[in-house]
């Protein structure tokens, strides 16, 4: 079971200190949105910032590209220290170029599915994968309310794992707080992504300590 702060929610005056809180939290990976402007109406921050916050931690790096031409950022973030790069289904026939790159690279290779996308878009890659993430708010801002109809996604994806006997871990990402994070975890998701819920805590390492406790217990109930 994964925990990872997003770094999308922290303060972006003290980005530095804000990782090194990451560091000391006892969290998983360090969840890092890179949006372009295009494929979602934001921009975050590119390699540079990544390769500045690498020397910081030595925690996982998932960084998650919300980007139209990912092709062209894959190195870029693999020289900066990502440990993790996922790209997104929704760029069709685009995908399966990225997807190989990443892997070339050395770096696990994820895949993102937005939540108007049938989840039967990502059928085809499963066994190419590390990591799926159910997007559970639509991408390109943080603190958005979570989209309980994206559940089914997330119990599909645990039914192809088992049934396929694959190993991807499957993440969920948007609003998650100790609530839903339960709530996916009883539907089969195993990696945490959450900003504001974590990050907007006064303790770093006790919020996240409490949102392990709660997933455990959801998945054992």
């Amino acid at each position: 079971m994964i925990v990872a702060p997003s770094l999308l929610a922290a303060n972006f005056g003290r980005l530095a200190r804000e990782t090194e809180r990451v560091d000391c939290s006892g969290a998983d990976w360090l969840h890092l949105d890179i949006m372009d402007g295009h494929f979602v109406p934001n921009i975050s921050f590119g390699p540079d910032v990544v390769r500045a916050l690498r020397p910081l931690t030595r925690v996982f790096f998932d960084v998650h590209l919300m980007c139209s031409k990912p092709e062209i950022l894959l190195e870029p973030f693999a020289r900066a220290g990502a440990s993790q790069i996922s790209v997104h289904v929704e760029l069709g026939d685009a995908v399966t170029q990225p997807l190989w790159k990443i892997k070339s690279l050395g770096k696990k290779v994820g895949l993102v599915v937005n939540p108007p996308t049938g989840i039967a878009m990502v059928q085809p890659y499963l066994q190419k994968i590390d990591f799926l993430l159910v997007m559970t708010v639509n991408p390109g801002f943080g603190g958005q309310s979570f989209i309980h109809e994206t559940l089914p996604k997330i119990q599909q994806a645990a039914a192809w794992r088992r049934e396929r006997k694959l190993g991807y871990h499957i993440g969920v990402d948007g609003g998650i707080d100790l609530r839903t994070a339960a709530e996916c975890a009883r539907a089969g998701a195993d990696a945490f992504i959450s900003g504001t819920a974590l990050f907007r805590q006064r303790s770093l390492r006790a919020a996240v300590a409490k949102m392990r406790k709660i997933v455990q217990n959801a998945q054992t109930s």
